[in-house]
């Protein structure tokens, strides 16, 4: 072993601590803003569809750029571009803290926070399968996970205690200090990796990825909006899958390629990559709309509806590190199905709470759901990544995050527009046929412009108005999370039936 080499090896622990932490940026920054909407929806006057392209334009850079990410990391070296990612959304991030004030100007902002989390998330990955030897790398993957669920509550808790004493602006302020820690700690200990073969870039590949990829969820997002038949989301949806066609194909022409699409041949792979797009389906699809069921409905604070959500954090934190030891014992396919079995059933149970079920039933059932994410991810991504060569580190780990993003953007469209069209159909049975045509846009636009004219009416009429709108929601996402549970549950079984038990190095 090289002398340095020896010093990689020896401070490896210490570089996955400065991974997690950059990896922390990304979640955090991501899912800090969901418990935000509610006041983002009344301090902008967002729509339902600019709330959802506040979290969506982050999700539609991400997954765009993923590949393009990879293939720059592999190529300069995966420390560079993960640096470059962390400095990039520190600016967009302090630009959103201090200078946005129109929801235009924030989803922009997003889009190029999308862009430097496309440069962070793969490097992390990458770099920790290059410094961790293959006995050890699904313990480290186990940690990387653990850390990349916990996010998904620890965001929303920060965020929440600053919407108790500051306007929406602050939530931004959450990752400045994280990200400059993460740059100086990662400076000293973060190693410098690359392909050793310097593979050239394919700008060819690279463009055909960034657009099919970003016309395919740009479908996926507006579907809800538009109709899923209608003819702007069949040609923008086909456009995109007729692009990625093309990269396959000029991929699969490539003695080098950007994405060695053979892989997915190979079960580790192609399963795995499958198995983590469901698990994320389930976990944005379900906790996109938890901050509204938390405030709207259950009728916390953000900061009460936050700290309500740490049970899906501590349960992956405790949770995930674990699952190594149970793959021992049981082997991937067990624990994996196993896993996805119990996110379905967590699911379900989700599925039958009412306005009136109180809290004790919802944290039951995110800890169900955040147990079987737990042990579902790291086995999943540690497959994935075995079957990849480590020199090519940087494209498994893009395809493991855009796997994640495509998942998480299907389960927001797919199951919001359940809940969107249910919210509506029946709220608008419910109106007096008498009702304005500008009061009835309202009301059937949004949860919480249903409540903002119930308050303003007042009196009997305006709590039934109310009481109607959080029944009509109610309704659509107990029909959402059934269809969730569902499809969950089919890929379950394709996990029993097709999972490798064991990594392939």
């Amino acid at each position: 072993m090289s002398k340095s080499k020896g010093k990689t090896y020896d401070k490896r622990w210490w570089s996955l601590g400065v991974l997690c932490l950059s990896l922390l940026v990304v979640m955090i920054g991501n899912t800090s803003l969901n418990v935000a909407l509610p006041s983002l929806s009344k301090a902008l006057g967002a729509t339902n569809t600019e709330l959802q392209w506040l979290v969506d334009a982050y999700s539609l850079i991400f997954a765009g750029f993923l590949f393009t990410a990879g293939a720059v990391g592999d190529r300069f070296g995966r420390k560079g571009i993960m640096q470059a990612g962390l400095v990039l959304f520190g600016l967009a991030t302090a630009y959103a803290a201090f200078f946005a004030d129109t929801a235009t100007s924030l989803i922009a902002t997003r889009a190029v926070m999308g862009l430097g989390g496309a440069m962070i998330m793969p490097a992390t990955l990458s770099i920790l399968t290059n410094i961790f030897p293959g006995e050890e790398r699904a313990r480290a993957v186990a940690i990387w996970a653990g850390i990349s669920g916990s996010g998904v509550a620890l965001g929303p808790l920060l965020s929440g205690f600053l919407l108790e004493h500051y306007s929406w602006h602050s939530v931004f302020l959450i990752n400045i200090p994280v990200i400059i820690l993460a740059l100086i700690a990662g400076h000293f200990l973060i190693p410098k990796t690359v392909d050793p073969e310097h593979t050239h870039l394919d700008p060819i590949g690279a463009g055909l990825s960034v657009v099919g990829l970003v016309a395919i969820v740009y479908a996926l997002i507006e579907a809800p909006s538009h109709g899923w038949l209608s003819a702007e989301t069949l040609s923008v949806g086909g456009l995109g899958l007729l692009i990625t066609a093309l990269f396959i194909v000029w991929e699969l022409r490539k003695e080098k390629p950007m994405l060695d699409v053979r892989l997915f041949k190979i079960p580790a792979f192609g399963v795995s990559a499958l198995a983590l797009t469901m698990v994320f389906f389930a976990l944005m699809g379900m906790f996109f709309n938890m901050s509204q069921l938390m405030q709207f409905v259950l009728g916390y604070s953000p900061l009460e509806s936050a700290i309500r959500m740490l049970p899906v954090a501590v349960t992956m934190m405790i949770v995930a590190p674990q699952s190594p030891k149970l793959v021992e014992k049981f082997g991937k396919r067990i624990v994996v199905g196993s896993g996805m079995l119990i996110v379905a059933l967590g699911t379900f149970l989700l599925a039958t709470v009412t306005a009136d079920s109180g809290y004790v039933l919802v944290a039951i059932s995110m800890s169900i759901v955040a147990f079987g994410m737990a042990i579902a991810m790291s086995p999943t991504t540690d497959l994935l990544m075995s079957a990849v060569p480590k020199e090519r580190a940087g494209m498994g780990s893009a395809t493991n995050d855009t796997t994640r993003e495509l998942g998480g953007s299907l389960g927001i469209a797919i199951l919001g527009s359940i809940l969107a069209s249910q919210y509506t159909e029946t709220i608008s049975s419910k109106l007096p046929a008498v009702t304005p045509d500008k009061i009835r846009e309202v009301v059937e636009q949004s949860l919480a412009g249903a409540l903002a004219v119930g308050e303003k009416i007042g009196g009997p009429q305006g709590a039934a108005l109310i009481d109607s709108a959080k029944d009509a929601w109610m309704a659509g996402y107990h029909n959402s999370l059934v269809a969730g549970g569902v499809i969950i549950a089919l890929a379950s079984i394709i996990a029993f039936r097709f999972l490798p038990n064991q990594a392939e190095n």
